[in-house]
């Protein structure tokens, strides 16, 4: 049974209360509109991150210990939650952001399927990562001693919410879900821009949590901007952090991570510009159609996608013209649509005027309509590998609708391009039969610095499953080995911790001997259902 709430108050929800901030109030902008919506929010104070920091660590002890059905069921009373809000938190979404109905629906959608695949994972267990190692008493020189392994909580986690996924990397978005699934307590900070939104989803898990009979600190949502979010970082209570935004905003919290007393891990996704090549084979097969497909990508959601494609690296010749004609004229009739907010608006405005004073770069196309305050313009800059390599500033990224289509002379040249780029979440290839051994080749730098490498497809878009990496090597991520998105982004908030000969009826269900949880082992060496 779900318990909707669905009064915006403007309050700070720090446990089980409802707690208004002080200093300068802020609304959220409807960026479509330009108007004020309401109500006020006002920043929360010091103390009382300090209060969600502390509850957390409160219920850290009793919160990780629940079962994993209990665990599961309380995933899955979020997404009830969530969707019992149906129109209301949609129509607060689309206010907040501009973002059409469709979009706001499907990323729902997306948010409670996260939620109820982290379920599915819970219960059945192997995020556990349990290892046994039989005991031989009687060898020599040495006795070999009973060994346990499993993964347990760090403790409580920070999560900052999204400006672009309002739902799926907000509130109780993958950070928040893999979290909790992974037995760990949740103090999230609300992004400026959607409060309203982060209002009504915080009510949604905090009821959850009451249902579910957990711990008070299980949960809790701030408000405000940099100063609230240093201080939960900063706060000794936080043992980790999650976060997707821009560069600057993740580097300031890995800084003020690492400068602790005792330093605390930061999964920042923050920054790409996500390489598409196309081989001499795919251009000459399809060109025109790869270039209209490109813009299609390069404009969905106005091109404030994380996977958004910025860089295309095209091999000059037969298709070439033909690809660049047709991504002209889709950007050309692609109208201007308004951005999140205007803060990333201004930001785009700059960077699309920064690439239109570069040397050696050609504005091939814009979009239809005027730049307004809040308002994203389609553009498409072309240039040459040489002019590419010289210029480290072309490789930055610009989020919004822009891109900068390479044209390089040898197509032999594309692996080391590739090599000198930064990380980056994905990489993507368009090839043909013919185009194999270059496929080949370019795959192998490739994979060194994106986390997905795509073939004949596009980069927008990232499948929720078992098998998706969403993540890379800097400055896509600052924790390369791991996942925002999918079920493997549970481990981040996981730590193994190794029992030597510690009697059975004091283990956890999932390491002792019996194995009653059912859940997949590895026991000496040889992984086991049982």
């Amino acid at each position: 049974m779900t318990t909707t709430e669905t009064a915006l108050t403007g309050a700070a929800l720090i446990g089980g209360a409802d707690v208004p901030g002080t200093g300068t109030p802020f609304q959220a902008v409807n960026p479509a509109t330009g108007a004020a919506l309401e109500p006020v929010f006002l920043p929360s104070t010091d103390a009382d991150v300090a209060r969600a920091a502390e509850l957390a660590h409160a219920a850290f002890r009793g919160y990780r210990r629940t079962g994993f059905e209990q665990r599961a069921a309380f995933l899955e009373a979020i997404a009830a939650e969530l969707e019992a809000l149906g129109d209301t938190l949609v129509e607060r979404v689309i206010a907040e952001t501009g973002l059409p109905e469709p979009r706001v629906r499907g990323e729902l959608g997306r948010t409670t399927g996260q939620l109820r695949l982290f379920a599915a994972v819970v219960r059945e267990g192997s995020w556990t990562g349990a290892r046994l190692d039989t005991p031989d008493p009687a060898r020599s020189p040495l006795p070999k001693p009973d060994l346990r392994q499993r993964r347990v909580p760090l403790g409580p986690v920070a999560v900052f919410a999204a400006s672009n996924f309002p739902l799926a990397f907000s509130v109780a978005g993958g950070d928040t879900a893999s979290a909790l699934a992974a037995g760990a307590p949740v103090v999230v900070k609300a992004h400026p821009a959607h409060p309203g939104t982060s209002e009504l989803v915080g009510r949604a898990v905090r009821n959850a949590v009451r249902a579910n009979d957990l711990p008070e600190g299980t949960f809790s949502l701030v408000h405000g901007g940099v100063e609230p979010g240093l201080a939960l970082v900063r706060h000794p209570r936080i043992a980790a952090v999650g976060f997707t935004g821009s560069r600057q905003g993740g580097l300031a919290l890995v800084a003020a991570a690492a400068a602790r007393p005792v330093p605390i891990p930061v999964f920042a996704e923050m920054s790409s510009v996500n390489p598409v090549f196309v081989l001499p084979g795919a251009l000459a097969e399809r060109g025109a159609q790869l270039g209209a497909e490109f813009v299609a990508s390069l404009t969905t959601g106005v091109g404030q996608l994380c996977t958004s494609p910025g860089l295309v690296f095209l091999a000059d010749g037969p298709g070439a013209d033909e690809f660049v004609a047709a991504a002209s004229a889709a950007v050309g009739g692609a109208a201007a649509a308004p951005m999140l907010n205007a803060g990333i608006a201004a930001a785009f405005t700059g960077g699309v005027q920064r690439l239109t004073g570069s040397a050696g770069v050609t504005v091939a196309a814009s979009g239809a309509g005027a730049s307004a305050t809040c308002t994203g313009v389609p553009h498409l800059f072309v240039t040459d590998a040489e002019r590419f390599a010289a210029d480290p500033a072309l490789r930055d990224e610009v989020f919004g609708p822009s891109s900068i289509v390479v044209r390089v002379a040898d197509a032999d040249r594309l692996p080391a391009l590739a090599a000198e780029l930064e990380g980056q979440l994905t990489a993507t290839v368009h090839a043909a039969a013919g185009d194999r051994e270059r496929a080949a080749a370019l795959l192998e730098e490739l994979e060194l610095i994106a986390g997905r490498v795509l073939f004949d497809g596009w980069p927008t878009g990232v499948e929720v499953g078992h098998a998706i990496v969403h993540g890379g090597p800097f400055p896509a991520t600052s924790a390369p080995a791991t996942t925002s998105v999918g079920s493997l982004a549970i481990e981040r908030f996981l730590r193994p911790v190794a029992y030597q000969n510690v009697p059975d009826a004091l283990l956890a269900d999932e390491i002792r001997a019996a194995n009653p949880l059912g859940i997949p082992r590895r026991v000496d060496g040889s992984l086991t259902g049982d």
